[in-house]
């Protein structure tokens, strides 16, 4: 496969996204980090789901998570954010989420790819199943596929602020740092104490718009 004809299957994917109005088709980055940052995961301990309407208890945690007061409080809301998020699957879908992570672990993609694949055929709903599957392809740097699948997620929970923030690391790796820093900040509007974000914003915003006088 060509670099040109990779460049265009990119440039497809990030056009289809449509996160925001004649959102124009990163560009592939001269240079990449050689660390570049990881995309925003849920712990491995989380607190048990609270049972009853599944809407709202997210809508009153993200409103909590809006106006947490610091770092630590903030991380309490998100973990139970997440907590929702990954008991959506329902049992089946826990139990193969469950060999996906030991997949990942052990630096198994082939193998995670095709759980998610299992679990996504089997509910097609289950939003943490698409954002797992960016996270892989992130991992393996397949962004067009990422891209693709973040598309996913945004369209079934548009405050995902892991997607978002992961979005914004594969624009960024692409060279895109206007709408990195874009969807850094939709991010941060979730979530205004997301680790490390801030610090991303900071300096896209130098990049991007210049220092102020």
């Amino acid at each position: 496969m060509s670099p040109r004809f990779f460049a265009t299957v990119l440039v497809a994917a990030a056009a289809a996204l449509m996160l925001s109005p004649l959102w124009p088709a990163p560009a592939l980055a001269e240079a990449v980090d050689p660390e570049p940052p990881k995309p925003v995961e849920p712990p491995s301990t989380l607190p048990r789901a609270h049972t009853g309407d599944k809407a709202q208890n997210l809508d009153r945690l993200f409103d909590a998570l809006k106006i947490a007061p610091d770092e630590e409080s903030a991380k309490y809301v998100e973990n139970r954010i997440w907590a929702l998020w990954l008991a959506e699957g329902g049992d089946t879908s826990n139990l193969l989420m469950g060999r996906v992570k030991t997949a990942m672990e052990k630096k198994e993609f082939d193998v995670a790819l095709k759980l998610l694949g299992a679990i996504i055929d089997l509910k097609p709903d289950y939003v943490e199943a698409w954002n797992r599957r960016a996270t892989v392809f992130f991992n393996t740097k397949d962004y067009g596929s990422a891209i693709a699948d973040i598309r996913e997620v945004l369209a079934r929970e548009p405050r995902h602020f892991g997607a978002l923030s992961g979005l914004g690391m594969i624009l960024q790796e692409l060279g895109d740092d206007k709408h990195a820093l874009e969807a850094f900040r939709r991010a941060l509007a979730v979530h205004p104490h997301l680790a490390k974000i801030p610090e991303m914003v900071k300096k896209l915003e130098e990049k991007v718009e210049g220092r102020g006088i």
